[in-house]
């Protein structure tokens, strides 16, 4: 889904938020949330002509504007709009500051998805004060340490930047705790001048790029980029430079984690999941020898190499690699952090092509450490709605050049998109047939499951396009739009999922094999989630991420509309679980993916064993299953001799409680053994996950 719930709590976690350093706050400071409800748009700040305008950019297009200026006080005022597929944020913020250029207030105010924006700090008499939509507290000190906002407008990270960057040693101690430190890694040059890129640590476990002019903001290029209206068409190059730049920071994790072992390794005395027959084998040994897994058999009679290095497995359990079948890389630090989770396959299902090229070329030279990711190009209908990071097609022969091209390119999959006009739909899905390449994907405006599937689609990504089949016209014919997530939330917890239009879909894809991938943690957040509450997906790693990442884990699910509850929409959740287990008994294809940062997966894992699949069956769709679904199942996704060693060790017994999958000890990919823990600590983990 793309900055659904999942990935914007992640975007809240890596990127910079707006930050202020506060001594005292100015006279008659009012809170922004002394109300529960938000601003209305039109009494948000207007940016005066001679504000700096900022275009919030992807692959596909324009998604919004953002502008800062200087009010006639003094104040740092900063305003952004933005709409991601029909998810609108409408914020400004405002930040006083004093002769001496300390911040004395801030405040955030507006609403995105998850409902109202505001947020407020302030400083005086040696108190600092904050109050955000998941928690509020007080803190003693002299002002110094700078508050770390938990949202407000990406523009506002303009200021926090540059204070950074002007700090002694480019260090901020951050408030409620944590510390931000930067370094710059590249340089660019954009007309006459030369710009800077910096890497911001501290906030989350990978570095945050931000591109800066001799001190002064200029730019950050993600997915969604925020660049200088003046300088739009730089993004592609800026977003290469970048790159590069943050891949020279890999090697050190190749050199550590990347070797093979010299000497052959045993695991010995394990408990083995057979995911070829879906069965738990108790007291079995596996040999490795090279990137190959050469032995595996009862412990009693398996022979082990002299020279081997013997793992003694007792009590604990031994599985294939797991794959997220649904994670969109969004850095190269993904790689390592996915491996300390057992992560050693994942699918991309829609990344912006060239920054997966090179990312590819990469992990093929040894250049990143990194599990193998099997990568969709994404094709949307160009439009305001249009998918981020995707391409964008307007007409049929658009569509069947894109899917060419994107074969051409090495690509084996294509991801179609909610704007995609059926017409241009079926003509992209003929050619990506003729090709040989699986077609999965949204469906469609206008359209259901059942038509994309009349189409050609091999495969229904989320859980909530399966449950759209038994839609109204009114949520089907706009679900391009936010439809596609309040749709489900009103009206899934009504649905009879033993009857038609429900169960003669289920029907069909069970009789054709047609794939689903729910990624049910998405819609975990987006309609279960409590603001201030942490959720199932995030709650055994407190403790052991930044705190700013931690606080995002907070954010709570989507605001229901003012005619439904939180418990209609937890309601609706637990019927879209229901309706995964109804897919699993009927024989459909179920993949496990996350749509998020992968730290859910065991989550996904865990609410499918509630849906009514056994362990050993859940643990097939993180297995054997997506590797056949990419065809690498004659390589992985299984423990077979002669197949490569991507192999798990976990503390615990998955076939009793699956999340025990969490408690990863030691990890191979590709006959390379790593030490989960030491990789932990590595990456940033301050520990492992309870």
């Amino acid at each position: 889904m793309r900055f659904t719930h999942a990935a914007a709590m992640l975007l809240a976690a890596v990127s910079v938020p707006a930050m202020a350093h506060i001594d005292q706050p100015p006279p008659a400071a009012v809170s922004a949330t002394d109300s529960e409800v938000p601003t209305p748009v039109d009494q948000l700040a207007a940016p005066p002509t001679d504000a700096e305008p900022f275009l919030l950019l992807s692959t596909a297009g324009q998604h919004g504007t953002a502008f800062r200026w200087r009010d006639a006080n003094g104040d740092n005022l900063f305003r952004e709009s933005m709409n991601l597929r029909g998810q609108v944020f409408e914020q400004d913020t405002r930040i006083a500051v004093n002769a001496n250029g300390h911040i004395t207030s801030l405040i955030i105010r507006g609403f995105t998805p998850n409902g109202n924006a505001a947020e407020s700090y302030s400083f005086a008499n040696g108190r600092a004060r904050w109050s955000s939509p998941v928690d509020s507290g007080e803190s003693a000190g002299d002002g110094a340490a700078v508050y770390s906002s938990f949202g407000g407008p990406f523009v506002a990270s303009a200021d926090f930047a540059e204070r950074l960057i002007a700090a002694p040693e480019h260090r901020l101690a951050l408030l409620p705790s944590g510390q931000a430190r930067a370094e710059q890694i590249a340089t660019a040059t954009i007309g006459q001048n030369e710009i800077q890129l910096w890497a911001i640590s501290g906030l989350a476990l990978s570095a945050f790029p931000i591109w800066m002019d001799d001190g002064k903001f200029f730019a950050i290029t993600s997915w969604i980029s925020l660049m200088p209206s003046a300088a739009a068409g730089e993004m592609a190059r800026l977003q290469q430079i970048q790159d590069e730049a943050m891949a020279r920071r890999n090697p050190a994790f190749v050199e550590r984690f990347g070797q093979l072992p010299s000497t052959p390794v045993a695991f010995e005395n394990v408990r083995l999941f057979d995911s070829i027959e879906g069965a738990w084998r108790e007291d079995q040994t596996v040999v490795v020898d090279g990137r190959l897994i050469t032995a595996t058999g009862p412990a009693a009679s398996t022979p082990v190499p002299a020279n081997a290095r013997r793992i003694d497995g007792r009590g604990k359990t031994l599985v294939p690699g797991l794959w997220d079948a649904h994670m969109h890389m969004g850095d190269d630090a993904s790689g390592p952090m996915l491996l300390t989770l057992g992560v050693t396959s994942a699918r991309d299902p829609g990344a912006d092509v060239q920054p997966a090229l090179a990312r590819q070329q990469r992990v093929a030279t040894g250049q990143l450490l990194s599990p193998t990711v099997f990568t969709s190009v994404l094709i949307d209908g160009a439009g305001p709605l249009a998918a981020q990071g995707g391409v964008t097609v307007t007409s049929s022969e658009e569509a069947a050049n894109a899917v060419r091209q994107a074969h051409d390119n090495g690509f084996r999959a294509i991801k179609f998109y909610t704007s995609m006009q059926p017409d241009w739909l079926r003509a992209g899905i003929a050619e990506a047939h003729r090709l040989g390449m699986h077609v999965h994907g949204h469906v469609p405006a206008t359209m259901r499951a059942m038509d994309a599937i009349d189409a050609g689609y091999d495969e229904i990504t989320h859980i909530n396009f399966i449950a759209m089949q038994a839609m109204p016209d009114s949520v089907v014919n706009v679900s391009n739009g936010f439809a596609r997530f309040e749709g489900p939330g009103r009206y899934a917890r009504t649905l009879d999922l033993t009857a038609p239009p429900i169960s003669t879909l289920i029907t069909r894809m069970a009789s054709e094999g047609i794939v689903s991938d729910p990624t049910l943690v998405a819609f975990a957040g987006i309609l279960n989630a409590e603001s201030g509450q942490v959720s199932a997906s995030y709650a055994p790693f407190v403790g052991t991420l930044p705190p700013q990442t931690e606080r995002a884990f907070r954010a709570g699910g989507f605001a229901p509309p003012a005619d439904l509850t939180r418990a209609d929409y937890q309601a609706s959740f637990a019927k879209l679980v229901e309706l995964v287990g109804r897919m699993q008994a009927a024989g459909v294809p179920i993949v496990a993916g996350t749509d998020g940062s992968g730290l859910e997966l065991i989550h996904e894992l865990e609410l499918y064993v509630q849906a009514g699949m056994t362990p050993a069956e859940a643990l097939q769709s993180a297995t054997i299953r997506p590797a056949r679904l990419v065809g690498a199942d004659n390589s992985t996704g299984s423990i077979t001799v002669g197949k490569e060693a991507d192999l798990v060790l976990v503390d615990g017994d998955p076939s009793q409680r699956i999340g025990d999958l969490r408690h990863t000890l030691w990890v191979m990919t590709d006959g390379r053994l790593i030490d989960a823990n030491a990789l932990r600590e590595a990456v940033g983990f301050s520990g492992p996950p309870r």
